[in-house]
């Protein structure tokens, strides 16, 4: 799946921004974006499963919680990619 695919979903672009923030719990994103977008857990767990799968969150266990990252790098590829798209 190319970024642009990726990241024209809102729902996977709204778990990007939350992540911008810093490490949070599955739970966390969970409970904003279900709060917002109206949709189920196993549905969030899908969108961050489709972002870990594709390199822009990452995911690391602490006891029972999974706590979950954007990764700079990929985001800066998708950025360079874009900047080149835009003939800057």
């Amino acid at each position: 799946m190319h970024a642009l695919d990726l990241l024209g979903d809102p729902v996977r672009r709204r778990l990007l921004e939350l992540l911008a923030g810093g490490e949070r719990s599955a739970g966390a994103l969970g409970a904003v974006v279900r709060a917002e977008f109206g949709i189920t857990q196993p549905a969030v767990s899908q969108q961050l499963r489709v972002l870990r799968e594709a390199g822009f969150v990452r995911v690391r266990p602490s006891g029972t919680t999974r706590l979950y990252a954007a990764d700079p790098d990929r985001l800066r590829e998708a950025d360079e990619w874009l900047r080149r798209v835009r003939g800057g």
